[in-house]
């Protein structure tokens, strides 16, 4: 899934993470969020000349997922899918949720997912992390338009 958010959002990424899977992946999950969540919201410095906001839909078959968020330095989580299976392979859904919950928080990014439409679990995820890395890639793009940073309070 981490493949697809970066695919469909033009970013390069490599995760090498090491966790307590002989437990479970939620922690290793979560950490990867937070961890993801900080770099980003590291290389977005200031935020100067970007777009901010971004939404996107993405199909998936029978499924329709959508993300919207906000880089406005103001974390919240808003997440409406629910998965017919309790795994995904060995991939608990429940932690797609607590995935995007770290990743929001830690971005300091306002985020919105919603499955419109949609039966199949995997195509659910899919299209969540899909839409997610086009929301974010539209957001953080560069507006020559745009001086210093989208805000009228002149922070973000």
């Amino acid at each position: 899934m981490l493949t697809l958010f970066a695919r469909h959002g033009r970013f390069s990424l490599v995760v090498d993470a090491v966790g307590d899977l002989h437990v479970d992946s939620h922690h290793t999950v979560e950490d990867v969020g937070i961890a993801l969540g900080q770099v980003i919201r590291e290389a977005l410095g200031d935020k100067a000349g970007i777009n901010r906001y971004g939404t996107a839909f993405v199909p998936m078959d029978e499924t329709l997922g959508m993300a919207s968020l906000d880089l406005s330095g103001r974390s919240y989580l808003v997440f409406d899918a629910e998965f017919a299976t309790p795994t995904l392979g060995n991939f608990d859904t429940e932690l797609v949720e607590e995935f995007f919950q770290a990743l929001a928080f830690n971005v300091q990014m306002n985020l919105h997912l919603k499955i419109l439409h949609g039966k199949n679990s995997h195509h659910k995820s899919e299209s969540l992390f899909k839409a997610t890395g086009r929301a974010l890639r539209e957001a953080v793009t560069l507006n020559p338009e745009i001086h210093g940073v989208n805000s009228t309070k002149g922070v973000l």
